[in-house]
């Protein structure tokens, strides 16, 4: 299943290692979420520019705050592109729909933008997705040179623990200071978009220099 739009646009679902390379080349945390993941290929006019991805995220609670189950919420976790013309807006909306077309059940998506990185969430605005303040600051681990979310290093199996990592995994290993980040929703039918809207928060301007 794909779609397809009439400025050469096309999202499709990809296989794993399309959706590595497009985030170790074009992405700027250069690496991949940890979990199960749903991959979707973009192309214009048939050349591969990138992926979109879906998980659960860092959070096991994702839905908790929106009374829905885990099943029925997801995570944007990565939009890594080449250069393109379609805006990224668009490219993540025909994901949506693909999204919705092969998991009927699933009712709420939630992305967040890093203002460590610059992002502010235009691209979730410009997509008329629905601002809902700041998560919460948790700080993460740098090891060997490449910042980690705690969940990254549960996956890995390794304790969350600074004085162990220094020990076992990496001497200099510190911990850093991440700021809040911006809360998007998009909610996939009507009855959650009535649960969340009330949520709506004005949306954060850019940074400025």
């Amino acid at each position: 299943m794909s779609v397809e739009t009439t400025t050469s646009l096309r999202v499709a679902a990809c296989k794993r290692d399309a959706a590595v390379y497009a985030v170790e080349h074009w992405h700027y945390s250069k690496t991949m979420p940890v979990g199960r993941l749903v991959h979707h290929g973009v192309w214009e006019r048939e050349r591969f520019i990138g992926a979109v991805l879906y998980g659960r995220g860092a959070n096991n609670h994702l839905g908790s705050g929106y009374g829905l189950p885990v099943e029925q919420v997801c995570e944007l976790v990565r939009v890594a592109l080449r250069e393109h013309a379609a805006p990224v807006s668009q490219i993540v909306a025909e994901s949506l729909r693909l999204l919705k077309r092969s998991n009927p059940g699933l009712r709420l998506v939630v992305s967040y933008a890093d203002p460590a990185h610059g992002h502010h969430g235009g691209i979730y605005q410009a997509g008329n997705w629905l601002y809902v303040g700041e998560s919460g600051a948790t700080p993460e681990f740098l090891i060997h040179g490449q910042q980690m979310h705690m969940r990254s290093l549960h996956a890995r199996h390794w304790r969350q623990s600074l004085p162990w990592i220094r020990e076992h995994v990496d001497r200099n290993a510190d911990l850093v200071p991440v700021p809040a980040k911006h809360r998007y929703l998009m909610p996939l039918d009507r009855a959650t978009s009535r649960r969340v809207r009330s949520l709506a928060l004005p949306y954060p301007p850019a940074a400025t220099a």
